[in-house]
């Protein structure tokens, strides 16, 4: 049986991954410390060792990041967490398994129509994906040295119920909503031609899930993806029919700095295969509960 502490709790993926985890048998209590108990962020090395010989526990999940921001701030919410965790759980839980979320942003261009496995050259084109990729590299020296357990999930394109406006979806979501109050004819995005792997954040967390109880770790860099790529204009295309809106979608200006220069990314998931997760949910299923979660709102 396993005790399971998880840090980012609050956030989109980190409910998700608390629903998956509770609602596992195997697992026997999930602690979820606020920033009261502990900012990662900002708390140091040794104050997070105390919490961990405080909870003792078998596995420790971080899904605290940061998608926007300064390189500095970036850096302290990706790279710098990555390092403390690693530090304070050699020093206070060695046995516990440590699990972190990292980013598709990590790779950088890939060449097209190839699913992107781990071993694939990685070189980010932003701060983002920089400060991501250094706290992956960091888990994955410390796992190999076998200092701690620890695996970085690699997270491509993740949507589901409860997304914020920092993504895609959740964006066109809320426009969408907007122009159904208001009648309007038209809504406005960034460029929506590049190719993504969009993943359900609910079988992302099974993933956590599978990661956190597996008996051992082949592998210290695993993918999370759906391993189907498809245009950002399909999947929003999908939502407006999810949403009943027959207006223009018009496509202007720039994509996010962290991903506008990537024009085609797919995963490929036979490393998560291994540990016995495949994903379950389709594009249209994922984007009609991201619409009814808002309508429920």
């Amino acid at each position: 049986m396993t005790r399971v502490l998880l840090f980012g709790a609050s956030g989109f993926i980190g409910g998700h991954a608390r629903d998956a985890l509770t609602a596992d048998p195997r697992v026997t209590e999930v602690v979820c410390p606020g920033r009261t108990t502990h900012d990662l962020l900002d708390g140091t090395p040794d104050a997070l060792a105390g919490l961990l010989r405080e909870v003792a526990p078998d596995a420790v999940v971080n899904c605290v990041g940061a998608l926007t921001g300064s390189a500095g701030q970036l850096v302290t919410a990706n790279t710098l967490v990555a390092a403390k965790l690693l530090e304070a759980t050699a020093a206070a839980a060695p046995r516990a398994r440590l699990v972190r979320l990292g980013s598709a942003g990590e790779y950088g261009p890939v060449p097209d129509r190839v699913p992107v496995t781990e071993d694939s050259p990685a070189r980010p084109v932003s701060a983002y994906g920089v400060s991501h990729l250094a706290g992956t590299r960091l888990f994955q020296l410390a796992g190999e040295a076998g200092e701690v357990d620890a695996v970085s999930l690699r997270v491509f394109n993740p949507i589901g119920p409860g997304m914020s406006q920092e993504n895609l979806l959740g964006r066109a979501a809320a426009r969408l909503r907007a122009a159904l109050d208001d009648g309007a004819a038209e809504i406005t995005l960034g460029p929506l031609s590049a190719y993504r792997d969009f993943v359900d954040v609910r079988d992302l967390a099974a993933l956590v899930v599978a990661a956190v109880l597996a008996p051992t770790l082949r592998y210290r860099v695993v993918n999370a993806g759906s391993g189907r790529a498809v245009t950002a204009r399909e999947a929003v295309g999908l939502l407006a029919d999810a949403a009943g809106y027959r207006g223009r979608v018009r496509e202007a200006g720039a994509g996010p700095q962290r991903s506008q220069a990537v024009d085609w990314i797919q995963a490929d998931i036979g490393r998560a295969a291994e540990l016995g997760w495949s994903p379950v949910r389709d594009l249209a299923t994922s984007v009609k509960d991201i619409w009814a979660a808002g309508e429920a709102r």
